[in-house]
C-alpha cells in the first residue's frame, strides 16, 4: 500500500489556458491502526495418498475464477476461493457521524474510521429457493462457474456498483497503476441528430457556419474512458487518488463525401475517492465522498475551439438498486478576452446527476441531468444497456438539452442513437 499526501497540477488543452484557483484536498491521519488483513481460509486437513497440497488446490480454483468474465462475479468468485467467504476483505469507511462528534469534542478534525462493522448490503433481502436457482449473471459459461464454486446470485449482489468501480470495500488485488473502465465505453453505430448545429458560435469566437451538406444528422458516435489508482490507502482514511481520461468523438460516417470526424471531446481528469458510512433517508447510504479537477476541450484552434476547467466535489450514494452521483462544480475563470466559451455555465450549470438503477435481467437503465436553475437551460440523457455475452451489452442512448459536446454547449439538441457497450460494469 501507498500512504501519505498526494498533489497533483492540471492538464490543459494550450499553453495559453492557466488555472486562476486552486484546490487542496487534507484529511487528518486517524490515530487508529490500519485494519488487520483478513488471513485466507486453509484447510485443516493434512494431504496424504499423493493428494495435491491446499495451494495446488486453491490455484486451480482461482484459475477457474479467472475464466468469468463478468468483473463483480469474476470479483465475488476470487473471495470465495481465497477466503472461504463472500464477504469482501473491510476496507474501513469513514464514520461520519462519529468523526463530527469526536472533532467538536476534540476541538480539532480527527478522522474516526468504522470498524470491524459489515458494510451496508446494496439489498436487503430475503431469497426463496427458486431466487436461488436463477441464472447468477447472463453468461451461462459463468454461471456454470459460480455454481461449482458455490455463489449465489444473493453474493453477486453485495458487491455494488459503486464499491466496484472505486473500491470501496476492498482494494483491487492488481493494486495501483492498472488500467481500469471509467465511464461507459461504447461504439454507436447509429447516432441520429434531430436538430444539428448548423451555426457554430460563442461570445467571444466568430460564427461558423456549415452546409446541410457537409454536417448531415447521421453520426457515428463512440467513446472511450479509463482510469488507473495512484495511490491506495492514503491519509490514513483509506483514501484512494486517481486519474482518468474520456475521449468521446463524433464520425460523420454516412457523408458520402468524405466521412470527417465532425467533432472530439477530450477530458483527462483528476480525483480522491473516500469511503464513508452514513444512513440517508428511506433507508439510503451514504458510501462515498470524493472531490477533483477536470478539463474538458475540443482540440480546436480559433475560431472552433471549446474548453472548461472545473474543480468539483462528489458523493456516492445508494438505494437498493438505485445508485445516485450527484457532483457541484466551479467553473475555472479566465479574463473574457481569453475564454473560448465565457457563457458556458449558463448552458452547462454548476453541476450534475448521475443515476443508474439494476433491473432484473441484469439489463441496467441510467442517464445523467444537468440544470441551471438562473437561466432555466439543462439537459437530460437517458441510457439503457442489456447483456449480450461477456461484457458486451446492447446499448441506447437518448439525450435532450444544450452541451451534447462541448463544441455545441449553447445549443439545444435532441439526439438518439444505438450500439454497442463494451465493458461489462454498470456504466455509471
Amino acid at each position: 500500500m501507498i500512504k501519505g499526501h498526494f498533489m497533483s497540477q492540471l492538464f490543459a488543452s494550450r499553453p495559453s489556458y492557466s488555472w486562476v484557483f486552486c484546490s487542496a484536498l487534507t484529511f487528518v491521519s486517524a490515530a487508529h491502526a490500519m485494519p488487520t488483513p483478513v488471513k485466507a481460509a486453509s484447510d485443516s486437513t493434512t494431504a496424504t495418498n499423493n493428494k495435491p497440497s491446499g495451494l495446488l488446490v486453491e490455484k486451480d480454483k482461482l484459475l477457474t475464477c479467472s475464466k468469468i468474465s463478468d468483473n463483480t462475479a469474476r470479483l465475488a468468485c476470487f473471495d470465495k476461493v481465497t477466503t472461504g467467504s463472500i464477504e469482501p476483505t473491510k476496507k474501513a469507511p469513514l464514520d461520519l457521524a462519529k468523526t463530527v462528534e469526536v472533532s467538536l469534542k476534540e476541538g480539532k478534525a480527527v478522522a474516526v474510521l468504522a470498524r470491524n462493522q459489515p458494510t451496508e448490503s446494496a439489498l436487503d433481502t430475503t431469497y426463496s429457493q427458486s431466487d436461488l436457482e436463477e441464472d447468477i449473471v447472463a453468461d451461462a459459461q459463468d454461471n456454470d462457474i459460480l455454481q461449482e464454486v458455490g455463489i449465489t446470485k444473493a453474493d453477486i449482489e453485495q458487491y455494488t456498483p459503486l464499491s466496484v468501480l472505486f473500491d470501496l470495500d476492498k482494494n483491487d488485488p492488481k493494486g495501483i497503476l492498472t488500467v481500469r473502465p471509467h465511464l461507459p465505453m461504447y461504439v454507436m453505430p447509429v447516432w441520429y441528430n434531430a436538430t444539428p448545429n448548423y451555426d457554430i458560435h460563442s461570445p467571444n469566437q466568430k460564427s461558423v457556419v456549415a452546409n446541410h451538406d457537409a454536417l448531415q444528422n447521421l453520426d457515428t458516435k463512440m467513446q472511450i474512458s479509463l482510469k488507473t489508482k495512484l495511490a491506495e490507502d492514503v491519509f490514513g482514511t483509506n483514501a484512494d487518488v486517481w486519474v482518468g481520461y474520456t475521449q468521446q468523438s463524433y464520425w460523420q460516417l454516412y457523408n458520402r463525401h468524405s466521412r470527417p470526424f465532425r467533432s472530439s471531446d477530450y477530458q483527462p481528469e483528476i480525483f480522491l475517492t473516500q469511503p464513508v458510512k452514513a444512513q440517508l433517508p428511506f433507508n439510503g447510504t451514504l458510501r462515498l465522498l470524493g472531490a477533483g479537477l477536470v478539463h474538458q476541450s475540443n482540440g480546436q484552434s480559433d475560431p472552433l475551439s471549446r474548453s472548461w476547467n472545473r474543480a468539483y466535489v462528489m458523493a456516492g450514494t445508494e438505494w437498493g438498486n438505485l445508485t445516485v452521483i450527484p457532483r457541484l462544480w466551479l467553473i475555472g475563470k479566465e479574463s473574457n478576452k481569453a475564454s473560448d466559451n465565457p457563457d458556458i455555465g449558463d448552458y452547462m450549470g454548476y453541476g450534475d446527476i448521475r443515476w443508474l438503477y439494476g433491473l432484473d435481467n441484469h439489463s441496467t437503465v441510467g442517464g445523467v441531468m444537468r440544470y441551471n436553475p438562473s437561466t432555466h437551460n439543462g439537459a437530460v440523457q437517458i441510457d439503457y444497456a442489456y447483456p449480450l455475452t461477456g461484457g458486451m451489452k446492447a446499448y441506447i442512448q437518448l439525450f435532450h438539452g444544450y452541451g451534447e459536446n462541448v463544441q455545441d454547449y449553447n445549443h439545444k439538441s435532441t439526439n438518439v442513437g444505438i450500439g454497442l457497450m463494451f465493458n461489462d460494469f454498470k456504466g455509471l
